[in-house]
């Protein structure tokens, strides 16, 4: 059930070429610069080098954070695996850094992205169904809006993005918390096979049956053991959905929090589910619900509570998947500001949580507005206790399954670069706020990993993954032991 297609004759014939009296990297970007041009001349006409002044390297290098962006002295589009086998070996030969970037996402500096060579997935961008496996194999450059929509005239849909804009690679790797997760477990848990681009430039279509430990690895610990390109994920009957925002203004604040707590330690419904967020700029405090069934329509009376509070707009109704995805449009309405991310996980979602959870959305936008004019979000983002249930099979990412946690999700955006390191240092003063406050409730969230999709780039390893580092990090010198991947940003191994 797989298959290891060899580059290294190809590679030494392309690289002694490509390279001449290429060294290792001692003059900064002209060295670089000599990797971008060996790139150039090493991948197949399908793939294609950028540079600055170019739609493309515009495109390539542009992130939904702009703190994410950096401009890179090149950036290159591979076609196919066997050309991201080739640029590996490059810019590790040259010692070069790289990023990868799927979507674009991620918020932490420099994880997809680099000032050198930036390595866009792009054009792996199909997907393929196939009705008898009941799978799609999925490029990685692809955004799970895109996904969805190819998916539609099947019926069916994936585990993917809970909101708009969300890169298929990093989603995934990172461990992916869906709308269907109650139902499914997480999207590494419907994983049956990655085509991997090994550090060593060999392409591989890792599974269970192949590669175990492997399989294991890329499962939660996104680009430590080579670059992903295309994904086989189970795909599940998919009809209509209902669901939809509703948005409330500070009056309503106390009830929201009120439902939301009743919801999320009620709810048995795997198809229902709701997102519930505490939002604030320009000192504007709102709270935004968004109600999910994975059905035409709900079990009567099962959202009622959220409608009895007086709301400022509503747009919830029965449409398609890619429709709701549309409709979390508020959730990207800074995209294009400095950002930052980070989590704390939590037992249940009690009264108490959320008061301080609306307290600190409030208190830190008066706080930072002098600063830079910031938006910030607090995410509410419940599981049933028997989510992780779903998953059969360990993975890097959660390092236990004996106790589902659910999220809060914190986010801080700002405009001026200048006030970097002061908002960075406000997300984590709030978040150590939330926690404490967790842990005063009486929740034992001491084992609770943080997930990496939404982890500053500072959070040791061993708050994500737990008793698990040791074993991915004897993997990573078995599957890399030259250690190719440390040139490219990112929770490293």
């Amino acid at each position: 059930m797989f298959a290891t297609r060899s580059l290294s004759f190809l590679l030494t014939a392309a690289l002694s070429t490509a390279f001449g009296s290429l060294t290792p990297r001692s003059d900064g970007e002209n060295t670089v610069s000599q990797a971008c041009s060996a790139i150039s001349s090493a991948i197949s006409p399908e793939s294609s080098v950028y540079y600055p002044g170019t739609a493309e390297y515009e495109r390539d290098i542009h992130h939904w954070a702009s703190s994410s962006t950096q401009h890179s002295v090149c950036t290159v589009e591979p076609a196919t695996a066997e050309d991201v086998g080739k640029i590996l070996q490059i810019v590790f030969k040259s010692g070069v850094e790289f990023g990868v970037k799927s979507g674009g996402h991620i918020a932490n500096p420099g994880f997809s992205s680099s000032p050198d060579v930036l390595i866009a997935t792009s054009r792996f961008n199909q997907v393929q169904y196939n009705s008898e496996s009941q799978t799609a194999v999925i490029g990685t450059g692809l955004i799970f809006d895109d996904v969805y929509a190819a998916l539609a005239p099947y019926n069916v849909s994936v585990c993917g993005g809970r909101v708009t804009g969300i890169g298929v690679g990093g989603f995934v790797l990172g461990g992916g918390y869906s709308w269907k997760a109650n139902q499914h477990g997480l999207a590494v848990d419907t994983v049956v096979a990655f085509e991997l681009v090994k550090p060593d430039g060999s392409v591989a279509t890792v599974t269970e049956e192949s590669d175990a430990e492997l399989f294991f690895g890329l499962k939660g610990s996104h680009n430590n053991f080579g670059i992903v390109t295309r994904i086989t994920m189970k795909a599940f009957p998919q009809t209509s959905v209902w669901g939809g925002p509703v948005t409330y203004l500070a009056p309503s604040i106390s009830d929201v929090s009120v439902a939301v707590a009743k919801f999320s330690t009620s709810n048995n419904d795997p198809k229902a589910n709701i997102v519930a967020t505490y939002d604030c700029a320009a000192t504007v405090p709102v709270a935004i619900v968004f109600l999910y069934y994975d059905e035409p329509s709900p079990p009567q009376g099962l959202f009622d509570d959220f409608f009895k509070i007086p709301a400022l707009h509503k747009d919830v109704h029965e449409r398609s998947l890619s429709s709701f995805i549309h409709s979390t449009y508020t959730s990207n309405a800074t995209a294009g500001a400095r950002g930052a991310f980070h989590s704390v996980p939590v037992v249940e979602f009690s009264e108490n949580v959320l008061r301080v959870l609306a307290e600190e959305a409030h208190n830190w936008c008066l706080q930072n507005l002098p600063a830079s004019g910031p938006f910030v979000a607090y995410g509410i983002e419940p599981y049933m206790p028997n989510m992780l249930s779903n998953g059969k099979l360990a993975s890097a990412y959660p390092p236990t399954r004996e106790k589902t946690f659910s999220m809060t999700n914190i986010y801080f955006g700002w405009l001026d670069q200048a006030h970097d390191n002061q908002l960075l240092d406000n997300v984590k003063q709030s978040t150590t706020r939330i926690r404490d406050a967790v842990i005063a409730d009486g929740q034992d969230i001491t084992s609770a990993p943080l997930y990496p999709n939404a982890a500053l780039a500072d959070t040791p390893l061993e708050q994500m993954y737990g008793g698990n580092v040791d074993r991915l990090r004897a993997l990573r010198a078995r599957v890399d032991p030259e250690n190719v991947m440390r040139l490219a940003g990112g929770f490293r191994f």
